[in-house]
């Protein structure tokens, strides 16, 4: 028979030493006995950028705690911390806080190493935290148990907290700024309120819409997979735009997003914003397709003919036909821009300059078109394509960011305004590991790593922690291999805060 796996009865018992073999005539043990042992030492730098830009502290002035001030615990700023640097090093789950409430070092970067009423844990555990991510409460949503959750928050005013976030973190304007829209699906399990099944991700899901300047994220909105791809897209922009405006009047910003913001209320409003254009993707169609022959035919006629030519080089110099799977790795494909003025029948309010991508090969001609208020004389139609248009790429490693590596798909509460605060969550914990990377891992190594990444070879970091009277002494594990990196980020944290 197996043996039962009685937790509290092994507690009971005193543990016997795990061996494991011997090694250089010596016989390698184990217990469990080496005191506070963390691997997330790294803490320290997150709860400094934190500190910072009082990223917790703005969250949690968000809040308004109707709870019983005699019998607080747990602060809401305590709360919102232990929430967020749980996510930055890899606790996706609230379930995981019933371990890490007696955590050493998650109470030294949150500040709270015992209890202040009682006895037990000093920080947090999951039920604590899951009645938090039941605060936000629409009118229209179904009521919260006012008897268990005591706490709201007011969205739009936790929504401007991104924007503070980002105008602190670039104190000098820039000249231009480019704001990628973008959407990507949320998969959800059982019957989630607000869950519904989307075609073109054959899933049922939630569609998060984001929106992000560079690698700074601005928008974080969780939507219902059956509405239309753009909805609330304007709205957000009109937010946002305006925010930046009255901040930094003389910037230029640029509104990019693939095809399924090329709406003309989206195109008309920027149209009609002093200072701000739009380089959006078009659906393609028979009229745009017939009006870009002008290039597509002579494309296609100059691959065939550099096709020809290397056909007969190769038959001049080999002697045997050769095979067409290798002229079509040997002859690159022809790439031919152009633009013209379009106006589709119904939907746009008026005429729309147009960039055509025309790609001849061994497949045929493939077409790719833009839709931008930018003119000729702004900036070409190969130039606007390539530099304007395809570094939009670059959003989707954000969106990668957001849900492998801080978790903002595990949205697995039944209610959607939880799930909402819990992908809100997500987000200013990724804002925290982003200005770290920003401030202080510029012109290094991980200057340019996923997230993901910076966790695993920076804050993942062995320490043993004393805590006495007078100290509370952090050990470092002495063969971190980017100790002098970790050294260098502290630094220049130090410096920022010491600017500041």
């Amino acid at each position: 028979m197996t043996p039962s796996l009685n937790t509290e009865c092994i507690s009971n018992q005193p543990e016997t030493p795990l061996t494991f073999g011997r090694l250089d005539g010596r016989n390698v043990v184990a217990e469990f006995n080496g005191g506070h042992i963390s691997s997330d030492g790294g803490l320290l730098l997150i709860r400094q950028v934190d500190q910072q830009y009082g990223l917790s502290e703005q969250i949690a002035a968000c809040f308004t705690d109707h709870r019983d001030p005699t019998r607080v615990e747990h602060s809401i700023q305590e709360l919102v911390a232990q929430r967020l640097y749980a996510l930055v090093q890899g606790y996706e789950d609230v379930n995981d806080h019933d371990i890490l409430r007696d955590d050493v070092m998650m109470g030294v970067a949150v500040g709270k190493l015992s209890r202040r009423r009682g006895e037990g844990s000093p920080l947090a555990g999951k039920s604590t935290l899951n009645r938090l991510e039941k605060s936000y409460r629409r009118d229209e949503s179904i009521a919260v148990n006012g008897r268990y959750v005591k706490t709201e928050v007011d969205p739009r005013q936790l929504e401007e907290v991104f924007l503070t976030m980002f105008f602190a973190q670039h104190p000098t304007p820039p000249k231009q700024i480019v704001l990628d829209l973008d959407v990507t699906d949320d998969e959800t399990h059982g019957a989630q309120e607000g869950a519904e099944f989307n075609g073109y991700y054959q899933s049922t899901c939630y569609t998060p819409l984001y929106l992000f300047c560079g690698r700074d994220l601005l928008v974080a909105r969780l939507r219902p997979a059956n509405v239309d791809p753009a909805a609330g897209a304007l709205e957000e922009l009109q937010r946002v735009i305006a925010a930046i405006q009255t901040r930094w009047p003389p910037v230029k910003i640029w509104v990019r997003g693939d095809s399924a913001y090329s709406r003309d209320d989206i195109m008309t409003w920027c149209e009609a914003t002093p200072k701000v254009d739009y380089v959006l993707a078009q659906g393609s169609n028979a009229v745009l397709v017939r009006r870009s022959r002008r290039w597509s035919e002579p494309a296609l006629t100059d691959y065939a003919q550099r096709r020809q030519q290397a056909k007969d080089t190769l038959i001049a110099e080999v002697g045997d036909e050769p095979d067409p799977k290798d002229l079509d790795r040997l002859v690159p494909d022809t790439v031919y821009y152009g633009c013209f003025t379009y106006q589709t029948e119904d939907s746009w309010s008026r005429p729309r300059r147009v960039i055509c991508k025309v790609t001849a090969g061994a497949n045929g001609v493939r077409h790719h078109f833009v839709v931008t208020s930018l003119t000729a004389q702004q900036m070409s139609a190969q130039r606007l394509h390539r530099e304007g248009y395809c570094p939009r790429g670059e959003m989707e490693n954000r969106l990668k960011e957001q849900q492998l590596d801080l978790f903002s798909d595990r949205t697995s509460n039944h209610y959607f305004d939880d799930n909402q605060l819990r992908l809100w969550f997500s987000a200013f914990a990724y804002g925290l590991l982003n200005a770290l990377r920003q401030q202080a891992l510029q012109q290094t190594e991980l200057a340019n790593a996923r997230v993901g990444t910076i966790r695993t070879h920076l804050l993942k970091l062995g320490t043993l922690i004393r805590v006495s009277v007078r100290r509370i002494h952090l050990a470092f594990h002495s063969a971190f291999p980017r100790r002098h990196l970790f050294h260098l980020a502290y630094q220049r944290l130090l410096g920022l805060a010491n600017s500041s």
